[in-house]
């Protein structure tokens, strides 16, 4: 087992290095795309492959911790038990706050790594450029959180040789290794379309190009969703012992509001596709979606609702409430110059 100052510095490393990453990802993109520089686009690719990796290292280290029962770690401590089964224990990493952020990280930077292998071809064209600048922002704004307010890798009280182990509400059933994982490839695949939106927004081509691109990335993650908030009913209803949509917990509630602006979304995308309207209300859409999607991360990580599986108060409420503001400024004036 690692050294628990070993343990801590190199998760704490590896999220720093995944920040940069992002961080200047998100740069050599903007700068590409705004220069139409194609040396500085190729550097986008590199970008792209340390911060998947620094993501998928940082999460590796977290399961070897919480495998091990390395209880030198605050984290382990506060969610690990020797009496948890391996099972079980494996998936207490995403059962609280810091993990549950940190297995964001690795699903948008799988997703980050998708998208850039799938328009690698494109990568010149100003309208994927942007959208991958986009998209590492977001990355690298995670990245910050996890290094900051909702760190993992915090060392704890010295001298603790067990813990509570995850929520009793929440472990011991198998849909705690399906519900979060399916429910964020959702969440975070929102991320995607709404980049391009962006792009689309940015370059002032709000036309149909930019639908065509981002059609099955909306259709995998609206399914996505729409699996996970069913099997999040199914588990509040075998659990808790509740009946009927409107006694879910309203953690599951807050995640069915982006799942319904994503099917107003692809139902109204066909107007566009067909007779070219809509233009703005279906950007409009993919905005408030994504933004629904942080609002509902802010819900369920900042104390505000009372849930069994909402996390206590912490420092990251305010950080989502202000990526929430921060999605809707670029739209402002965006608005007025589609018209």
């Amino acid at each position: 087992m690692l050294l628990a100052s070993t343990t801590a510095h190199i998760g704490r490393a590896i999220l720093l290095v995944g920040f940069l990453a992002a961080f200047f990802g998100a740069f050599a993109a903007a700068v590409g795309a705004r220069r139409n520089d194609p040396k500085t686009l190729r550097l986008v690719p590199r970008f792209v492959v340390i911060s998947t990796a620094m993501a998928v290292g940082a999460f590796a280290v977290m399961e070897w911790a919480m495998i091990t029962r390395d209880f030198s770690l605050e984290y382990v401590q506060k969610v690990g038990s020797r009496a948890t089964p391996p099972l079980y224990n494996f998936a207490a990493v995403w059962s609280a706050l810091e993990g549950s952020i940190l297995m964001w990280v690795l699903v948008l930077a799988g997703y980050v790594a998708a998208a850039a292998w799938w328009m690698r071809k494109r990568m010149n064209e100003p309208l994927v450029a942007w959208a991958l600048a986009v998209m590492f922002a977001v990355l690298a704004f995670f990245f910050l959180i996890s290094f900051g307010p909702a760190n993992p890798f915090v060392i704890g009280p010295p001298g603790v040789t067990d813990g509570p182990g995850p929520n009793p509400l929440l472990q011991n059933h198998i849909l705690v290794m399906f519900h979060p994982p399916i429910l964020y490839l959702g969440y975070v695949g929102m991320t995607v379309p709404f980049a391009f939106a962006i792009a689309a927004l940015i370059t002032g081509k709000i036309e149909d190009g930019w639908l065509h691109l981002t059609r099955r990335w909306t259709v995998a993650a609206w399914g996505f969703l729409t699996f996970g908030i069913a099997l999040g009913g199914w588990w509040s209803y075998e659990v808790l012992g509740w009946s009927g949509v409107w006694a879910w917990d309203p953690v599951e509630n807050a995640s069915l509001l982006p799942w319904i602006t994503g099917t107003a979304y692809i139902h109204s995308v066909m107007v566009q596709e067909r007779r070219g309207l809509l233009r703005v209300w279906n950007v409009s859409l993919l905005i408030a979606t994504f933004s629904l999607t942080i609002l509902g991360t802010f819900l369920t990580r900042s104390g505000v609702l009372n849930s069994v599986h909402a996390f206590s108060e912490s420092d990251i409420g305010p950080w989502l409430l202000c990526d929430v503001c921060g999605d809707r400024r670029p739209f402002a004036g965006a608005h007025l110059h589609a018209r």
